[in-house]
């Protein structure tokens, strides 16, 4: 990846996990970002933001609302690309699903996409999930999953499960709005993050690990979206539905997305996993690696007919992305979690 300096980008979510990553990594490189959050008085949002190397000069915060197309436009204009972070992550109960999580996540998404459009960006990432690939019970039990697997929208709506929905609603608009109008995208499709945490929160993915640490851990559609967040205690011998896909280091995703925004002969979905596993085996390598910690022991088949897979982010190692194994995504988020605070 070649040194990008003065080009202006713009990332929204950029005061989140992922988007405070690829903020840092974009500032390295040279880019002049542009990144937008919720509220510009939050110093929650924007401080560790600002304390980034190279931030002082090359990096514009905006405050934008997914649902102002104003807003999106103010922060989108003079950038030459985007990074499309920005949608609602709700682990707990949604209270109104169209309001709370599918209207901002689809019609943010067509909001970004059409300011982008307009003011000629060349390329915009869009930061799907794997969560717009599996829940996917009608995908073949002998063919690994990859990019061309989606999650089924109806069997989504019939448990209730509504961040998958929200994430694969957005991706499939993306796509229509991409073909209708002629614009470069190119999607990234991450599993569970995790790894340094930037932001002072905390979030979903770490918030799994740190339970795990603590002799917990959690029975919910999407292991960490769903309407209820239910925490069950150790010993408990439930099985996870079909959608933990694998872990994935923070920096990892954070280059995938740069990767495919610098390279112009990437094109579709990319899967951005460390290895297609199931939960169990990644609760069995943190019970490896911290013993003294109250680890619950799970069967290591906790996603039924989901096939493993060392080669399942192929795509991105074709364009050279090298990725942390899992048992240094695991030290690294452990150390992240020691370091705030969270365990000691």
């Amino acid at each position: 990846m070649s040194e990008k300096v003065g080009e202006v980008v713009c990332l929204t979510g950029g005061s989140g996990y992922i988007g405070s990553w690829i903020v840092q990594l974009l500032l390295r490189r040279g880019y002049t970002v542009h990144a937008t959050v919720k509220n510009l008085n939050d110093e929650k949002e924007t401080k560790h933001l600002q304390a980034l190397e190279g931030a002082e000069s090359r990096l514009r915060l905006f405050q934008i609302d997914l649902l102002d197309y104003d807003s999106i436009v103010a922060a989108v204009t003079g950038a030459a690309g985007v990074f499309h972070l920005a949608s609602p992550c709700i682990v707990d109960r949604v209270e109104d699903p169209q309001r709370d999580l599918l209207d901002p996540a689809i019609k943010g998404t067509i909001n970004v996409l059409t300011a982008a459009k307009k003011l000629g960006v060349r390329r915009v990432v869009v930061t799907s999930s794997i969560s717009a690939i599996v829940p996917s019970p009608n995908w073949p039990a002998d063919k690994i999953k990859n990019e061309d697997c989606w999650a089924n929208e109806e069997y989504c709506k019939q448990k209730g499960v509504w961040y998958p929905l929200s994430k694969t609603m957005a991706e499939k608009a993306a796509w229509k709005f991409a073909e209708e109008n002629d614009l470069d995208i190119v999607v990234v499709n991450p599993g569970t993050v995790m790894g340094p945490i930037i932001p002072p929160a905390i979030n979903a993915s770490m918030q799994m690990l740190l339970r795990l640490l603590q002799g917990l851990y959690v029975l919910e559609y999407g292991v960490l979206f769903s309407p209820n967040l239910v925490v069950w205690p150790k010993g408990c011998t439930e099985q996870y539905e079909d959608v933990f896909m694998g872990s994935v280091h923070v920096k990892d995703v954070a280059l995938a997305h740069i990767l495919v925004y610098e390279n112009p002969s990437t094109k579709g979905r990319h899967l951005c996993v460390e290895a297609i596993s199931h939960y169990g085996d990644f609760a069995a390598k943190v019970a490896e690696l911290y013993p003294e910690y109250n680890i619950p022991k799970l069967p290591r088949d906790t996603q039924p007919g989901l096939l493993r897979s060392k080669d399942g982010a192929k795509k991105l190692k074709d364009l050279g992305l090298e990725f942390i194994p899992m048992e240094q995504i695991i030290k690294d988020g452990v150390e992240s979690l020691r370091s705030k605070g969270y365990i000691s």
